[in-house]
C-alpha cells in the first residue's frame, strides 16, 4: 500500500484536530439526550438572551421568538425567522469551549436587504446576496476564547460557511454550503 505524503499530512493533521477539539463528533450525539441551550448578547442594543429553545425533541417556539428578536435588524428593527439549524450549531460550538460560560457576542444577526445594501457600499467584505438576509448566518465571538481558536472548531463541524474577520474581532458562521474564507 503506497501512501503519499500528502495523505499522512492529512490525516495527521484530522487526527490533531481530534485530539484539540474532541467533543465536535459527540455533540450532536449528546444533543439529542438533553434540551439545548444558547445564550446570546447584543452588543449594539445591551440585550442578553437566555434561552433554552429545544426539548424533549422539539424545538421551543416562544424561545425560539425571543432568540429571533434579539437577533433582528437592529437599524430597521426587522425581526426575521432564524434557521434553527443556525442555533444548533452554536449550541454544538459551544460545547467545545466548556470553560467558557460567557454569552456569544452578536455582531451581526439578521439583516435586511436595505441594511444590508448600505453595508455594501461601505465594505466590500459584505456580500450582495448574504445569508444574513435570509435569517441563516451570524457574526460573533465568545468572550475569553481566541477567535482563531473559534475559527478553527466551526470548521472542523464542516457544517456551513466560516468566515475570519479577526480585525474586526469576529467569526462568520452560517447554515449554507461549507466553505471557508
Amino acid at each position: 500500500m503506497n501512501h503519499s505524503r500528502r495523505d499522512f499530512i492529512r490525516k495527521g493533521a484530522g487526527a490533531l484536530a481530534l485530539c484539540a477539539f474532541p467533543n465536535i463528533i459527540l455533540a450532536g450525539s449528546r444533543a439529542r439526550e438533553m434540551e439545548k441551550r444558547v445564550s446570546l448578547y447584543n452588543i449594539h442594543t445591551g440585550e442578553l438572551t437566555k434561552a433554552i429553545y429545544w426539548a424533549d425533541g422539539e424545538y421551543i417556539a416562544e424561545e425560539i421568538d425571543a432568540l429571533n428578536r434579539l437577533l433582528r435588524d437592529y437599524r430597521t428593527g426587522e425581526i426575521h425567522p432564524i434557521d434553527p439549524k443556525l442555533f444548533d450549531l452554536l449550541f454544538d460550538l459551544k460545547a467545545e469551549f466548556t470553560k467558557s460560560d460567557k454569552p456569544y457576542h452578536v455582531i451581526s444577526g439578521y439583516r435586511s436587504p436595505k441594511t444590508n445594501n448600505q453595508l455594501r457600499r461601505h465594505s466590500k467584505g459584505v456580500a450582495k446576496h448574504s445569508l444574513h438576509m435570509e435569517g441563516r448566518a451570524i457574526d460573533i465571538n465568545l468572550p475569553g476564547i481566541d477567535l482563531a481558536h473559534l475559527r478553527l472548531a466551526a470548521r472542523l463541524m464542516k457544517r456551513g460557511g466560516v468566515g475570519y474577520y479577526p480585525k474586526s474581532g469576529f467569526v462568520h458562521v452560517d447554515t449554507g454550503r461549507v466553505r471557508y474564507w
